[in-house]
């Protein structure tokens, strides 16, 4: 509501355009840099990409070391590892390559060098948990695959290899100081992948687009990322070196992770405890379970979910929002299909028996108390049972 107080904040300088990455050496003079430590993982550090990084490094003779032990879906280990390398290698800077995993780990890695303790000292969701403060190292992030966003949020997501859920350290302060977002280096990221993180996109603009908060800027901005979405992400999945649809993938990935400081909302409660449980590869999930939850959310959305079928091609004008809503859905979920998602959770491996842990491990994840309907424990069963 206008009446409430409400802050507004879009910090992280960005650049973006094919052959960003060779702008970096003069960032990093103004920044002071002398050795980074390059957070990735093992996939990323044998790609064209990883070698444009380190190519760039060894023309202008900046020093680095690399730390490639993150796992997809990153664990609370991989970061106290990377913690360690940091200190043992003299670092003074971090910088982030690849998807949302290295991203994330990079801002936690962050966290754990400026703070000291373990990630579930920070955790978002604990009473208990510790205030993260200044200093902390200066991040810059290279995003590879255009769908978390990471590159311009302030949080991440660590699972914990103990309690086998994920944990959110959200703080400002983590936010990178500069994001380079070259669409040269997606090119080479496979259509399964280009497909899931960019379904990841989507539901990032989709989810906060409905989230019950009040922030117009987040609003047209998700919009916008649906838009560019709509009309990309096929390009990029079926013709890989489309430069200008990578470009705007890339931008819609960020959008949405601006638009996300709004929150979230169940599709990622779902998505989160599949991961952790089950594996699942973050994006993936989202898109599997985005259109059930949609549906779910129709009669609440449905003013939302009119003006995303109107980026679809549909004739909104004169139509009920009800029915609107619901073309809505049929088009997300007939866009996953064109791109390759499957329809099902019992087609990318998920068990039924894991269905009740992963309901317990989504009922603990925050991002459905800010979905546009309430959830009870019981309706996110329902809807792992109908996305099974």
């Amino acid at each position: 509501m206008v009446k409430d107080i409400t802050r507004f904040s879009f910090p992280t300088s960005i650049i973006f355009g094919p052959g960003a990455i060779r702008e970096l050496p003069g960032e990093l003079l103004v920044m002071g840099v002398k050795k980074p430590l390059i957070v990735t993982d093992q996939n990323m550090e044998k790609t064209d990409a990883f070698k444009s990084l380190l190519n760039v490094f060894s023309t202008n003779r900046i020093d680095y070391k690399v730390f490639s032990e993150v796992q997809p879906n990153p664990h609370d280990i991989d970061v106290e590892n990377g913690v360690a390398v940091y200190n043992s290698a003299a670092c003074d800077f971090i910088i982030g390559i690849g998807g949302g995993s290295p991203m994330d780990t990079a801002k936690a890695l962050a966290v754990l060098v400026g703070m000291g303790g373990n990630i579930a000292d920070y955790d978002a969701q604990s009473d208990t948990k510790k205030d993260i403060k200044a200093p902390l190292p200066t991040i810059v992030l290279i995003p590879t695959t255009a769908g978390t966003g990471s590159e311009v949020g302030k949080c991440s997501v660590i699972t914990s290899t103990s309690q086998k859920r994920k944990i959110f350290l959200c703080n400002p302060l983590m936010m990178p100081a500069l994001a380079v977002l070259d669409p040269e280096l997606t090119v080479s990221l496979p259509a399964h992948l280009t497909a899931a993180t960019g379904m990841d996109a989507l539901t990032h603009n989709i989810e906060s687009l409905t989230a019950p908060v009040f922030h117009p800027m987040c609003d047209a901005i998700a919009i916008k990322g649906v838009e560019l979405t709509v009309k990309y992400l096929e390009k990029a999945v079926k013709t890989p070196d489309d430069i200008e649809a990578r470009g705007y993938m890339m931008l819609a990935a960020m959008m949405g992770a601006v638009a996300f400081q709004k929150d979230l909302g169940t599709a990622h409660s779902l998505s989160h405890a599949l991961s952790a449980i089950c594996g699942l590869q973050h994006g993936l999930a989202n898109a599997i379970v985005l259109p059930y939850v949609m549906n779910f959310n129709k009669e609440v959305s449905k003013r939302e979910y009119t003006l995303i079928a109107r980026e679809f091609g549909i004739d909104i004008y004169g139509k009920d929002e009800l029915e609107c809503a619901e073309s809505a859905i049929e088009e997300v979920r007939a866009l996953s299909k064109r791109v390759g998602i499957p329809e099902r959770l019992s087609s990318v491996g998920v068990e039924r028996a894991q269905l009740q842990d992963v309901n317990e491990k989504a009922f603990l994840d925050p991002c459905h108390y800010t979905n546009a309907r309430s959830c009870t424990k019981e309706d996110l069963m329902s809807l792992l049972e109908e996305a099974f």
